[in-house]
């Protein structure tokens, strides 16, 4: 009967200066924003982020300057394309960086996620990306009569992943009732240890796994520890039990026009606890009105 709950502190506490550090959920969905307010209020510098499908928490965690090198495929806000503070950091130099194609980055997650140190793939092949400075990509012959050359894309395994998901029981069983469960499975496999936050932790029986199994998606001997942090993904979506805040989205794009703007948003929203948070974003009821997005 083991209890692997912490408070989100704690699971900061877990992390060192100079891991690297995955992050779950897609752009803005699913993203463990209250671990990445909490490590954006840490002491934890140089953090090799890995966020192939970015969002908000990219940038937070840019404008905060904890991150040395970026490992990614693309950082977006959905509805407004270009993240402010990712978009300033890149053109300032501020960090170093291993763009990557999208299907690259599955790759690379899949073949951590078997084991492996790399996986043959087409993609990529033909492109620019695989000759990038600071990264020796190598390629790969088929031991086969087709003798086909493929793309050897090397395993991305991050020494911890974050997720936010909606249910947990005290032992790290979780649930992850989204439409979509994106790529957090192969980043959870892929790491060496995880931690989750979800909106609610329940008593197994309230799991109800013999219905809810197919949203549970990975074994709770993955799960190193979880956190209860209701709205823990906002201004992210955790559909179905909240949506994007698509107005607070801009209230923080906003804070990316000048040095006074940033100070002011991340004294209200940054530096507080996940209560006051909650509180400063105008609650759960503004929470929970946000209306289903329209793409």
């Amino acid at each position: 009967m083991l209890d692997k709950r912490m408070t989100l502190d704690e699971i900061v506490d877990q992390l060192q200066d100079g891991m690297s550090i995955g992050i779950g959920g897609w752009a803005t969905r699913r993203k463990p924003m209250a671990l990445a307010r909490a490590i954006a209020r840490s002491n934890l510098r140089d953090i090799t982020l890995i966020s192939g499908y970015g969002g908000p928490e990219v940038g937070l965690l840019a404008a905060t300057g904890k991150i040395r090198k970026l490992v990614f495929a693309f950082v977006s806000l959905d509805h407004y394309p270009l993240e402010p503070h990712f978009r300033a950091a890149r053109q300032n130099g501020a960090f170093e960086i291993l763009e990557l194609d999208e299907g690259m980055f599955h790759y690379g997650l899949r073949a951590a996620a078997m084991k492996l140190p790399f996986l043959p793939t087409r993609v990529g092949i033909g492109t620019d990306i695989i000759r990038q400075a600071g990264f020796e990509f190598k390629m790969v012959k088929s031991p086969y009569d087709d003798g086909e050359e493929f793309f050897a894309m090397p395993a991305i395994a991050p020494d911890v992943a974050l997720i936010h998901a909606h249910r947990s029981d005290q032992r790290g069983n979780i649930l992850t009732m989204s439409f979509d469960p994106f790529f957090d499975e192969l980043l959870v496999r892929a790491s060496g240890r995880c931690f989750a936050t979800v909106e609610k932790i329940v008593p197994t029986d309230e799991l109800n796994m013999r219905e809810n199994g197919r949203y549970n998606l990975v074994e709770r001997s993955l799960i190193t520890g979880v956190a209860e942090a209701p709205f823990g993904a906002h201004p992210t979506s955790a559909a179905p039990d909240y949506q994007i805040d698509l107005k607070h989205l801009k209230t923080y794009i906003d804070s990316a026009a000048s040095q006074e703007a940033w100070s002011g948003y991340k004294a209200e929203f940054v530096d507080v606890s996940q209560h006051r948070y909650v509180a400063s974003v105008g609650g759960a009821e503004a929470i929970h009105a946000a209306p289903i997005p329209v793409y």
